[in-house]
């Protein structure tokens, strides 16, 4: 029985992928009010990025805010930040962010595909962000993306908020609107989506393509009960405190770079290895030079 059961976790550990870390560094909410150790400058988020790399991260998933934490599109300031994580981490690879904030328009949140990133989220569908804020992703919102992203070899990652987002994918992929190598994003736990429960994970998991990569995201105090979720299930993980300002409860991390750590250990036991940036770029079907952020 013993040499079964060593048998069985071998085999178990050989066919898990490795892991991909993503981490969020800083987000278009959160403050440093809420924790000190929230990214805004150029510097900040160059040397925190830097961090979660040495930690285990081999994506960095980017929003840009000004020197006094104001959120923005700006490509002049995404290209700022992205080269100045570059110059620090050449391998990472800089997944930025077309969901922007509140009331961006279109063409707004877009801005930042000009300076070509390797890798971008794709929202999928439209959500309630509690109080009278609304996160709206029409359907033309999503097409209107996809299809400039399939212009210009940006591999996207679907962000998805609830089952319905998934069906909007299924459709858009019969449709050739969503193409390549599909990998979701299920970010559990926003107010005004779906809780991270883990019936919420395995519902979500079970409604994508078999071929299909996923990643989880949890907002909150669901951030590291998802990642062992998802580590156990063979899928990867974000964390970061644009998702998360706490290390343990109602302790707060003192860095993105601690958040990874703790992914890093839970993998451990589970025996997952974590895959570097070109490990990732193999496991994501990305070719480095497409795409990739100059």
């Amino acid at each position: 029985m013993l040499l079964e059961l060593v048998l069985f976790l071998k085999n178990y550990k050989d066919k898990m992928e490795k892991l991909i870390i993503t981490c969020a560094i800083t987000g278009a909410e959160v403050t440093k009010e809420v924790n000190p150790a929230v990214p805004y400058t150029i510097e900040e988020m160059a040397q925190s990025a830097y961090e979660a790399y040495k930690a285990g991260a081999s994506i960095i998933h980017l929003h840009a805010r000004y020197d006094d934490g104001t959120p923005t599109q700006d490509k002049v300031r995404f290209k700022a930040l992205a080269d100045a994580i570059l110059e620090k981490c050449p391998d990472v690879i800089v997944q930025v962010s077309t969901g922007g904030a509140v009331g961006m328009s279109r063409d707004e949140r877009l801005d930042v595909l000009n300076i070509s990133p390797e890798m971008a989220t794709l929202d999928c569908g439209t959500l309630n962000f509690g109080g009278d804020d609304i996160f709206v992703n029409t359907e033309n919102d999503i097409k209107y993306f996809a299809e400039k992203m399939n212009n210009l070899g940006v591999r996207y990652e679907m962000e998805c908020f609830e089952k319905g987002h998934i069906d909007t994918t299924l459709r858009f992929i019969k449709k050739g609107i969503i193409q390549n190598h599909l990998h979701y994003s299920f970010v559990l736990g926003v107010r005004g989506g779906m809780t991270g429960e883990e019936r919420d994970f395995l519902f979500l998991k079970e409604s994508i393509p078999s071929s299909a990569t996923f990643s989880v995201a949890g907002i909150g105090k669901y951030e590291f009960s998802l990642a062992e979720l998802s580590i156990k299930h063979g899928g990867h993980v974000r964390v970061g405190l644009e998702d998360n300002i706490y290390l343990e409860k109602g302790i707060l991390t003192k860095s993105n770079a601690e958040l990874v750590e703790k992914v890093v250990k839970i993998a451990k036991k589970y025996g997952r290895e974590i895959a570097t940036p070109c490990e990732t770029r193999k496991i994501l079907e990305m070719e480095k030079n497409n795409g990739k952020t100059m």
